[in-house]
């Protein structure tokens, strides 16, 4: 019998759980998502089940709109904590497990990135990742002296300089530089202390970075592209990609352009991860996990679900929630929006199924099962060139690491399929990535240059 494919498992910690009501679910602390306690419990539980790390994703911003009037304040997506500051906390708790978070390339500097991230790398012995996003909200722009965000174009183009210049700073001293020798009086080594110098069209860093190379030679770079721009960034430059994909057929289709891609780098494919998302409503039989769902959808307010289906629709309070979905006019999205009204109408789904329907598959992978139905549909897309592992998104928490720890994981082990101890200390061991060399990610550029 062949062994089974060996997968790699994140937990996204997003406010109180993925789910629009998970604030208001009983078992849910409504103040959590402020609270250090909460979310240590939940890393520590992440961690004793040798989850290879937790996310924070992260806006510099409120990231909802109050659309229609009302709404936002009935949304817990509105107070969170800095996730590095958080991370760096939940680091002196914890040994193995990953501590990666989002930064913006739009709204930061690539100095203070390098350093915050090398920073979180020491104190945790070589755990952190960064997650790097270009932002996307209006709410952004406005905190930061602009009324609009930056345009498409621009905004990747930053991107690719700002992650040149962050990685160029890691590599400000060679592994060894700090010789601290108190004999000869030489703290560091001149000759392994590079000044990066750069000049590019939107940054001017000359460096060096004030921080030593770090424990797993510069922090793990997580990326979540799916437009052109976004693949190829995360193809030269990420160890990890975070992907969105509703079916096995997308997914193994994004999964075949980025290793295709990564290639034409000049890397192994072997050397990027893919790792889809997915919430999952589990437990030992379909009914029970059908009620833990249910229980969430009974908690939506009506003007949450409205706010849910504003972009595509617009102000529906005027209409009867329980009556037939309008025609959608002026949708952000048009072919979202005609596919929801397509739905409805051969469905006979009223305003209110239809946000339901939304809420329900999370705009992401949503799956309600067993142990073993969830798993058989894991294992597929990591035995079928969809998944090198999967970010899991749960519903709410940390009742949802509770689920990760009691139905999903022994199943999975129960296959050969995950890890019953971590191979090392740091991120990059248990993610089996090697360690980088000095100047790799400049080189790519050159690489792809090369082969075209």
């Amino acid at each position: 019998m062949a062994q089974a494919r060996q997968i790699k498992l994140g937990l996204s910690c997003r406010f109180l759980g993925y789910h629009v009501a998970a604030w208001r679910h009983p078992d849910v602390p409504s103040d959590g998502a402020l609270s250090l306690q909460h979310f240590l419990k939940v890393a520590k539980k992440a961690e004793a089940e040798k989850i290879d790390m937790i996310f924070f994703a992260d806006s510099v911003g409120v990231r909802e709109d109050d659309l229609p009037p009302g709404s936002a304040a009935r949304s817990m997506k509105n107070a969170e904590l800095e996730p590095t500051t958080l991370l760096s906390a939940i680091a002196a708790c914890t040994q193995n497990i990953g501590l990666v978070a989002t930064a913006s390339t739009s709204y930061n500097e690539p100095f203070n990135v390098a350093r915050r991230y090398a920073s979180l790398d020491h104190i945790s012995g070589g755990r952190a990742g960064w997650n790097v996003v270009t932002s996307w909200s209006e709410q952004e722009a406005w905190n930061f002296g602009r009324d609009q965000h930056f345009d498409y174009d621009t905004r990747y183009a930053m991107a690719d300089e700002f992650v040149d210049v962050v990685a160029g700073l890691w590599d400000s001293w060679e592994p060894d530089a700090f010789l601290r020798d108190k004999q000869s009086g030489l703290f560091y080594d001149p000759e392994k202390l590079h000044i990066l110098n750069h000049q590019g069209r939107f940054y001017k860093v000359r460096g060096p970075l004030n921080s030593a190379r770090t424990p797993q030679g510069r922090p793990i770079i997580v990326q979540a592209g799916g437009s052109e721009p976004g693949r190829d960034l995360g193809a030269r430059a990420a160890d990890v990609i975070y992907s969105s994909s509703h079916s096995i057929e997308k997914a193994q289709a994004y999964y075949a352009d980025m290793k295709a891609r990564v290639a034409a780098y000049g890397r192994d494919p072997s050397e990027l991860l893919v790792m889809p998302g997915v919430t999952f409503y589990v437990d030992e039989t379909m009914e029970k996990a059908k009620a833990k769902q249910d229980l969430l959808q009974r908690l939506i307010e009506p003007e949450v679900g409205l706010s849910i289906l504003y972009h595509h629709f617009g102000d529906l309070r005027g209409y009867d929630i329980d009556g037939p979905l309008p025609e959608p006019k002026h949708a952000k999205v048009k072919s979202l929006a005609d596919s929801l009204y397509q739905m409805a109408q051969q469905n006979d789904l009223t305003i209110r199924d239809v946000y339901l329907t939304v809420a329900a598959g999370n705009s992401g992978w949503t799956i309600v099962g067993t142990p073993e139905s969830i798993v058989d549909e894991l294992q597929k897309w990591a035995e079928n060139n969809a998944a090198d592992g999967f970010n899991i998104c749960p519903a709410t928490l940390p009742n949802g690491m509770e689920d990760v720890a009691g139905f999903i994981l022994p199943e999975l082990r129960a296959r050969g399929m995950f890890r019953t101890e971590y191979e090392g200390p740091t991120l990059r061991e248990n993610l089996g990535l090697a360690l980088p060399e000095l100047g790799d990610i400049a080189a790519r550029h050159r690489s792809k240059v090369a082969s075209l």
